[in-house]
């Protein structure tokens, strides 16, 4: 588990993720969209940070070659593409976020650093499932790797944006904890364990 994290995930979870991986793989192609889709929205709210919006870009564009590779192991498993409702876990974090700047800004930042910690730790746990179709964890096993370091941008970006990053890091950190391992009525990447059993 990354430092950053304040609860690790629960093997309920792990375990349904195995079981459910099809319905997972889907969310996770949502993922990665949403992942560029946020980079490319900081570089729009803030295009004066010459720093942030170099970095974001280059996320951005890894992000996006993810989700075409995930889209090609669908592909590959014969998993279809099948719209889904959002989960709890963004709509949770989002819900936290300062609405005036530049707290807004810090918030966003920590908020990303979170969700690519999480990510990695969940990438990491898949990859070393059995169970789990071989190129699905072998392709966990290396964005495990990246997953990590857009975390380390992430943090870096919101050390840059503030003094305080750390006590506000500190308010989100349980919330993130909560959102990831308490009982959740959908199966999603970053879900806490399923109430029903996965599709």
């Amino acid at each position: 588990m990354a430092p950053i994290l304040g609860a690790p995930t629960p093997q309920a979870w792990v375990q349904q993720a195995v079981e459910g991986w099809r319905e997972l793989l889907v969310d996770h192609a949502n993922c990665e969209k949403k992942a560029a889709s946020t980079a490319l929205a900081l570089m729009f709210a803030y295009p004066e940070q010459s720093h942030l919006c170099s970095a974001l870009s280059r996320l951005a564009r890894e992000e996006l070659r993810h989700f075409e590779q995930v889209r090609g192991l669908m592909h590959t498993l014969g998993v279809p593409w099948q719209r889904q409702q959002p989960g709890r876990y963004a709509v949770g974090l989002r819900a936290a976020l300062r609405s005036h700047e530049p707290q807004r800004q810090l918030d966003l930042l920590l908020c990303g650093a979170l969700i690519e910690a999480r990510s990695a730790e969940r990438f990491e746990l898949l990859a070393a499932q059995p169970a789990l179709p071989p190129p699905m964890a072998r392709l966990y096993a290396t964005l495990a790797v990246s997953e990590a370091r857009h975390h380390e941008l992430y943090v870096d970006l919101a050390r840059n944006a503030a003094a305080d990053w750390q006590e506000r890091l500190a308010e989100l950190v349980g919330l993130e904890a909560q959102l990831a391992s308490s009982p959740d009525e959908q199966l999603r990447f970053h879900s806490g364990p399923c109430c029903t059993a996965p599709r």
